[in-house]
């Protein structure tokens, strides 16, 4: 079959531009960062939000790179050791806010991310850290829990101790001691594990209020209130700007209006003053300190390419992450003000 000029001449150019494209990608590859790189992330398990999330972001880079790279979930500790042997660039590290608050909670293999290792560029957000109770709880509200711990009621929460699952519960706590002070007592830890571990200290009536996730935890609360799983939000520590860039629809029958009711301005918790506190879980790179800065250049160089393309941001906000790119040295900035904040709330309530 004959093809008429112009389809052919589309034809042509369609090919120039992928050998073009090809060269491009060629060129990419023989950057510092070659041969076949590993990711190690803080969590072990493949199917929570730190291995999707790096998934999403790896295997775009791996394209536009035209590398082969790896996500390897092997938990926080063995992910440090691996980053603090490999200074060739073939071991990159991605995690969230979990490797500084472990340091400033003191846990056991947590170091000060920003003076052993290279902070590296953010890529998303998971806006889903939240507290529930039981949907017969007789706290409505957050302002109930913190009331009642200041009329001297103990409120249990049940929390993973030592990061992302205890700040909440440390800002909540600060908050009852500036707005009453000396009850802050009243608000007990119940330290647990896992997300089910959590669950089941609600279902069983050790806990009054457990920290979970939307993605998580929404499905239980579109129970009856007469099911003993049955609970409902009553904080979201993101910021409403954060939520706002949630999908229309939200997650499950939760929709993003309904999310909102959660955030600030509906529900706040004071840091003293005009200041209040939220918290987004945000996911970024680390780097072995002694790595080359070319391969730092070249990852927010391809990125940065990559967040303009706009096909990651459509996939993340699918999988109910917000897009959140910085490159390396804005990120690291504000990464190091972010932990002060906190830093700060963790040492007021020691």
């Amino acid at each position: 079959m004959k093809f008429p000029k112009t389809i052919v001449g589309l034809g042509s150019a369609a090919m120039m531009m992928s050998v073009a494209f090809g060269a491009g990608v060629a060129q990419a590859a023989d950057g510092p960062l070659r041969g076949n790189v590993r990711v190690v992330i803080g969590s072990t398990s493949t199917g929570g939000d730190t291995y999707q999330n790096s998934s999403i972001v790896v295997d775009q880079l791996a394209e536009h790179l035209d590398l082969n790279m790896k996500v390897d979930a092997v938990g926080a500790s063995a992910a440090f050791r691996a980053l603090d042997r490999d200074s060739r660039g073939n071991t990159l590290m991605i995690f969230h806010d979990q490797s500084y608050l472990g340091y400033l909670y003191g846990v056991q293999g947590y170091d000060n991310i920003f003076e052993k290792y290279t902070v590296g560029p953010t890529v998303a957000i998971n806006p889903g850290n939240a507290y529930l109770v039981p949907k017969d709880s007789p706290y409505e509200t957050l302002d109930d829990i913190i009331a009642a711990a200041g009329d001297g009621e103990t409120v249990r929460v049940a929390i993973q101790p030592g990061g992302v699952s205890e700040i909440g519960f440390s800002a909540l706590k600060n908050a009852i001691s500036i707005e009453h002070p000396g009850m802050e007592d009243n608000l007990v830890a119940v330290n647990t594990g896992s997300q089910s571990d959590k669950n089941q200290q609600l279902f069983d009536g050790q806990a009054d209020v457990i920290n979970g996730t939307v993605q998580a935890n929404e499905q239980y609360t579109r129970l009856s209130e007469d099911d003993q799983k049955a609970m409902r939000f009553v904080w979201l520590t993101a910021r409403q700007g954060t939520i706002q860039q949630a999908p229309e629809n939200g997650l499950g029958q939760t929709s993003r209006e309904q999310l909102l009711e959660f955030v600030e301005p509906n529900v706040t918790v004071t840091m003293g003053g005009d200041e209040t506190f939220t918290f987004d879980k945000e996911f970024f790179f680390l780097y072995n300190k002694d790595m080359d800065p070319a391969i730092v250049e070249q990852i927010d160089e391809a990125l940065t390419e990559i967040y303009a393309e706009g096909e990651i941001q459509e996939i993340q906000k699918n999988s109910f992450f917000i897009p959140n790119f910085k490159p390396s040295e804005q990120a690291s900035e504000y990464l190091y003000d972010k932990m002060s904040r906190y830093e700060g709330i963790i040492e007021n309530i020691k």
